[in-house]
């Protein structure tokens, strides 16, 4: 007996893209009419673009591969696969980091990822809401173990968006570029973030969690997400219509993998030069929201630390943490 959900099951005899009738897709998962009606209205709640027609069925606006752990798992190289201790799609979770969160018994130099096609509690920076439809987004976590806390661990989301932006820049000239502290952007609008979370003893080992929130076609929730403040993109507005998610989620990893054994050996000097390649605030007027504080001034890179530059009026500062916006004058 197949214990996915009806939902997931129907995601997945929709993903051809090819028309299925009502009465074809009870017979093959072996329920009613009405429930497939009831989980074709809920993936549409979720996001999916499903289009229906009388006497003809149902089929998904574009084709769509679902996340599959084992096809992930054989597209990693092997020096890579060697590091990755266990690897999961999970159909629905609340968060793909608080998953990995609770696991405390990675080895050094190990990691784990997950990924889920549906997080109901998704989040990005200050727990702003993660909007991803089934199919539409790539919503990956991967831990890391840490022998010791490194001395640069406040620019760790600024190594893995270097990582991030160079395997998104091998899938064709998008122009990814990086918007401190964890942002991965196309022409000023949003394709990712990042979300590192950690777990550290002092003078012991640091247990880091990281999350990439991409997004690859999201349909109408392109909308919803403008309701939140945000202006999105996904790879299918910037030119990528089709997108195999799960060679894309293994060269992810891959790039995480190498960039964290490299950062854990080196720090972020090293990756600073690619950062300041990919810079989408050097030499913008911009507004560091701090505390209560608005900060404006001009933006003049990182340093090595991983901290902002921004040249103001009292003169030069430093930012390990706030929220940037870039400054438009009337």
């Amino acid at each position: 007996m197949n214990q996915q959900p009806l939902t997931q099951q129907l995601y997945g005899a929709l993903a051809d893209g090819h028309w299925h009738s009502g009465q074809h897709l009870a017979a093959a998962l072996g329920v009613t009419r009405a429930a497939i009606w009831k989980a074709i209205r809920q993936l549409r709640d979720a996001g999916l673009g499903i289009e229906a027609a009388v006497r003809t069925g149902y089929r998904l606006r574009s084709a769509s591969v679902p996340l599959q752990g084992a096809a992930i798992l054989e597209a990693l190289p092997a020096s890579i696969r060697q590091r990755v201790r266990k690897g999961r799609v999970l159909w629905r979770v609340p968060s793909t980091n608080s998953e990995l969160l609770a696991i405390n018994d990675l080895p050094a130099g190990r990691s784990d990822f997950l990924l889920a096609e549906c997080q109901t509690a998704g989040r990005g920076r200050r727990a702003r809401p993660w909007l991803a439809p089934p199919g539409g987004a790539i919503c990956l976590s991967l831990s890391w173990s840490f022998p010791s806390l490194p001395p640069d661990i406040g620019a760790l989301s600024l190594a893995v968006g270097v990582a991030a932006a160079k395997v998104l820049n091998g899938l064709g000239p998008l122009g990814v570029q990086l918007k401190w502290p964890n942002d991965l952007q196309i022409a000023d609008r949003k394709l990712g973030g990042i979300l590192i979370e950690l777990r550290a003893e002092a003078a012991g080992p640091a247990y880091a969690v990281i999350g990439i929130g991409l997004n690859v076609a999201l349909g109408s929730l392109l909308g919803a997400v403008r309701t939140t403040g945000t202006e999105p993109i996904d790879l299918v507005t910037a030119g990528i219509e089709r997108c195999d998610r799960n060679q894309l989620a293994a060269d992810l990893i891959t790039g995480l993998v190498e960039t964290l054994r490299r950062f854990e050996q080196q720090g972020f000097a090293e990756l600073l030069p690619a950062w300041s390649d990919a810079d989408a605030l050097r030499g913008r007027e911009v507004t560091v929201s701090h505390g209560d504080a608005r900060i404006h001034g001009m933006a003049d890179g990182v340093e090595p630390d991983g901290s902002l530059r921004v040249h103001t009026e009292s003169g030069l500062q430093r930012f390990h943490s706030g929220e940037v916006s870039v400054r438009v004058r009337p």
